[in-house]
Formats: structure tokens, sequence, C-alpha cells
């Protein structure tokens, strides 16, 4: 028998095949879809303090190579999610990873507290990838904004582990990497979207309200892996600190990659709107890759890029 196991944090998932956030429902509705006894983690959609609306439609587009989305973390907020959404938690039969974003630390402080204390949630996400009100910049555009946020989250996770996902927005993220394990990152999640433009040449106008959004898919899948290889071998080998890779999973091979480059997890997003049955798929085909690599565990291969 292959091990397909793997830890992060404390917590040990039964394979590396977790649900990204914002792509499978608020919390579970995906088992509509599938047995959630057939991958390691799922993750809830990222959870703010108020009720947010979102950006206004349309907000997702479809591209040949991936997807451009600017949905603006619509949700209900904690207090609602709190009171219809994390009794489900318990129920779940995987790991449950709650998602956590805002605008002010103290607002993200919140959020991470509320999570910490739902029974069935196991590790808290922290998705630094939202703009400060206070500055406009990115929480995790700087390694001292991003430790300024983290030091201030750190203490209120007394039971869940804490996964830092970082945005390949800044350029080289090693040292936000640095400063996350630093602050008591439990794991790493690189890497969310990357901001993207497509405009509709014969209105002129962009074809999306926002403008802006962030790119994710096929297209981004090397680039993601490139940024997994160097964090893991210059940031997080050594710290022996885990990586969930996310960023273009279209295929068993696409997350085979992702774990030879050094992740010990792998994140499926936008696959789930191609296919929302994907994920056991992979999770099978990865067993089989390893089992033909001719190793024990699945943990052999993180990094075994040669």
């Amino acid at each position: 028998m292959v091990d397909m196991k793997v830890k992060l944090g404390n917590s040990t998932l039964r394979n590396p095949v977790v649900l990204a956030a914002g792509t499978c429902g608020v919390l579970g509705e995906i088992t509509d879809a599938i047995n959630l006894s057939t991958i390691g983690g799922i993750t809830s959609k990222s959870i703010t303090m108020e009720p947010r609306v979102g950006n206004e439609p349309l907000r997702m587009l479809e591209l040949p190579n991936g997807m451009i989305n600017a949905i603006g973390l619509a949700n209900g907020g904690i207090d609602a999610f709190i009171e219809h959404h994390a009794p489900k938690a318990t129920n779940i039969d995987t790991t449950v990873i709650g998602s956590v974003a805002g605008d002010t630390i103290a607002n993200y402080v919140s959020v991470a507290q509320a999570m910490d204390q739902v029974e069935g949630i196991e590790l808290v996400e922290i998705n630094v990838s939202c703009p400060n009100t206070a500055d406009g910049l990115e929480f995790g555009a700087c390694p001292t904004q991003l430790t300024s946020l983290l030091q201030e989250i750190r203490p209120v996770l007394t039971r869940c582990g804490m996964i830092v996902k970082l945005s390949a927005a800044p350029g080289d993220i090693r040292p936000h990497a640095e400063a996350a394990i630093s602050c008591g990152a439990d794991a790493l999640t690189l890497i969310n979207t990357i901001p993207a433009m497509s405009i509709d040449v014969e209105s002129g106008n962009s074809n999306i309200s926002r403008k802006i959004g962030g790119m994710s898919g096929q297209a981004i899948h090397p680039i993601a892996v490139r940024i997994i290889h160097e964090v893991y071998q210059d940031v997080a080998k050594d710290a022996c600190i885990p990586i969930i890779g996310t960023g273009g999973v279209m295929c068993w091979q696409d997350a085979a990659e992702f774990i030879l480059a050094g992740a010990t997890a792998v994140g499926i997003g936008t696959a789930l709107f191609v296919d929302p049955t994907i994920a056991p798929k992979i999770s099978n085909k990865l067993e089989s890759w390893v089992r033909q690599q001719g190793c024990a565990s699945i943990t052999e291969l993180v990094g075994a890029l040669k």
C-alpha cells in the first residue's frame, strides 16, 4: 500500500488534494458532486468581518487558457458564517480549512478568532491579498506589513494551525514567505491569482466590470511551479514548513509537478468549474504515480526535482 497522508502543521490529511478557497461553495456544498472522504481537505470561501456583496457583474471571464475573476470577496460575513455554515464543519469527512480575509488588522483578527473557535475547523488560511483600507496596499504587498498583520493574528489562533496564502503579485515572494514563517505560519499556500486584464477590442471596454481581476487556471501554472520551487528550496525546506501548491492544476500531472517542486499538498480551484468531480480523480492518479515511482509514501517525492 502507498501512504498518501501528508501533514500541515499538526493536522494530518488523508491525501494531498485540497479544494481551494472560493471555488467549492461557502463550506461543503460540493458534496453534491463528490464524496469528500476521497480528498485531503476543503477550504471555505474567504470570510470577512462584515457581509460583502462583491463587485458588479460581469465579474468572471472564461479565457482559452484560464479565467479572470473579480468577485470582490462576496460573502455573508462572519456572523452569518458562524450561524449557518460553521455547524456543518463537524460532519464534513475531510480536513476543514477556514479562509479569512479583511480590510483592517482588527477585522482579520476578529474573523480568525471566530474561526478558531469553530469545532471541526482544524486550520485557518489567511488570505493576505486584500487591500488595507489605511493605505490601499495589499497586506501581502511587503514583508513589513505582512509581519504587522500576522503578529496580531497568530496569538488568537489557540487551537487551529495558521496557513498564510501569498500572492505572486509583489514579484519575489521569498522575503514574504520568510516573514510568514517568522510569525509562526504552520504552512504556506502558493500562489494566489495573478492580476490581469482583458479588453473587448470592438467596444473598447473591459470584459469585466472592475477592469483588473485575478488570473487563474492553466496559464499561471508554470509560474506557480517556479515560485513553489524557489520558496521551497530557499525558505521552506530548511524551516520544515509545508507548502500547499495552487495555480492551474487541471490534471494529475500538474499536481505531481507541484509536489516535485516542493509542495506537500495541492490546491485545486479553477478546474472545479470545468469538472466538479476532478479532485478524487487527481487523488487516485497521484497514488498510482507514487506507486510507479517505487515510493512507499508520497512525501518521498516532495521536492524531489532532479
